[in-house]
């Protein structure tokens, strides 16, 4: 019976920190907090984010065969069975994001490069809410909440050819979009035999994606008023389920070091999201409205992951590698951008290391060097290609671990990623037989993650002499 109560108290703790944050995610929904401001995320599900909490993105996303006690396991499902007899763990994450874009405008006679700073409103998100807990001896629950696609951009383009000059004067053609998906993961983690787990999760995909075109008179220099005008609005409602398996190995593991090895893999599939696409056709005494309903075509990719973690007391260090099949799930799949401009999926390869110095996490006189300082780097290519040429991304990382009480595993974890995407390169518009510069992006987020409560034994019954 008691320790029927035990875990009840558990569920119902999970329970309200789960409502809790469902009610954080929605109103973020609602209120369109955008995580990206980036012409890349035109398409698809946008700029993909880093997963992981604070401590596994200051060490530039390493954490597949990370074994923990003291954080959660949101890379891979194995690592919940690392959760102590008694421990409940609880970690929230907040981003801000800070980009800046440079594009190479190019005329018959010269090249320009143009650089914007990317500045919005609605710049600090939360990141990430995980909650994790054992169920029994060696089984372990996990849930987590962060984004998993985002997509911000506006941006516009001017038509200056003759035959439209004569007729009304110059068009300016608009496109906005803003929107994100999040991924939810709840699975379990089992160590089958001592230094060897297993883990499955199943992962729902959820979000709403709006992408806004319209075509407007730049200059009215005729004043005929007979001109075509055309809004468009295209709405994606994403709501799909996924799978991950992973397994976790202790190679070498004593009280001195840990060494793990580490894969997951997740399963691909249809995302199918509805689309709902409304046209406005019109001029200045009628409009014509088109609505049309169908389901996308664009598929998540099956993806690979295998790392190793080594630690010991003061050094933690480890190195990830990440494939996705993109290209191959979505072979038949192409989107087309503004003067017949290609954009196809293409697979992905992404490597990641991350390091981790804790002088002396016992030392009782001197708080600096109970302090954990985290480096990383990480370098891959983006998912899509534009008319076949690909794009390059990076990120270089660090950050700081603040330990709240001596002898605690309760943190405030405080991290940076500096990036860059793209680069100034050009391409040939095949409709309108003009070059165009693709754009670079240098960016800098600041994250700040909070794991609470990961030492604390809420459950054992007190003792009463």
């Amino acid at each position: 019976m008691q320790k029927f109560r035990e875990y009840s108290k558990r569920f119902i703790v999970a329970f309200v920190a789960l409502f809790g944050a469902f009610g954080v995610f929605t109103l973020r929904a609602q209120e369109s907090a955008v995580n990206a401001y980036s012409p890349y995320t035109m398409f698809g599900v946008g700029e993909l984010g880093t997963h992981g909490n604070a401590i596994n993105r200051a060490m530039g996303g390493v954490g597949v065969a990370w074994r923990s006690t003291q954080m959660s396991s949101s890379l891979n499902p194995a690592g919940y069975s690392a959760t102590l007899p008694k421990g409940f763990i609880f970690e929230v994450g907040i981003e801000s994001n800070f980009l800046k874009n440079t594009q190479r405008k190019y005329t018959s006679t010269s090249a320009t490069d143009y650089t914007t700073a990317q500045n919005a409103k609605n710049i600090i998100n939360f990141r990430e809410i995980s909650i994790q807990m054992p169920i029994a001896k060696g089984l372990g629950f996990g849930l987590t909440l962060a984004p998993y696609g985002s997509v911000g951009y506006k941006m516009h383009t001017i038509e200056q050819s003759e035959d439209i000059w004569g007729s009304v004067g110059s068009v300016m053609y608009n496109y906005q979009g803003d929107g994100d998906v999040t991924e939810v993961k709840a699975g379990l983690g089992w160590e089958i035999f001592r230094g060897f787990s297993v883990g499955i999760a199943a992962k729902y995909y959820w979000g709403n994606i709006q992408h806004n075109y319209s075509s407007s008179i730049y200059g009215d220099y005729v004043g005929a008023g007979g001109f075509v005008s055309t809004i468009g609005l295209d709405d994606y409602a994403i709501s799909n389920f996924k799978f991950q398996v992973g397994l976790q190995w202790n190679i070498v593991a004593n009280n001195k070091r840990l060494l793990t090895v580490g894969a997951t893999y997740d399963y691909g599939g249809p995302l199918r999201p509805k689309v709902e696409q409304t046209v406005y056709i019109g001029d200045f005494v009628s409009s014509v409205v088109s609505q049309e309903s169908s389901r996308g075509q664009m598929r998540l990719p099956h993806s690979v992951n295998v790392g190793v973690m080594y630690q010991d007391a003061k050094f933690t260090t480890g190195f990830d590698y990440q494939y996705q099949n993109w290209g191959g799930d979505n072979a038949f799949y192409q989107e087309d951008a503004y003067g017949g401009m290609s954009v196809a999926y293409v697979n992905t390869n992404t490597y990641k290391f991350g390091f981790e110095y804790t002088p002396n996490r016992f030392d009782v006189r001197h708080y600096l060097r109970r302090i954990a300082y985290r480096v990383g780097v990480r370098y891959g290519n983006y998912y899509q290609s534009f008319e076949g040429r690909r794009i390059n991304q990076y990120a270089i990382t660090a950050g700081f671990g603040f330990p709240l009480r001596f002898m605690g595993a309760s943190t405030i974890n405080a991290g940076i990623e500096v990036g860059g995407r793209g680069n100034l390169s050009s391409i040939v518009m095949p409709q309108v037989n003009k070059r165009v510069g693709l754009i670079r992006q240098n960016y800098v987020k600041i994250n700040l993650g909070f794991s609470l409560f990961g030492e604390d034994y809420w459950f054992v019954r007190p003792k009463i002499d």
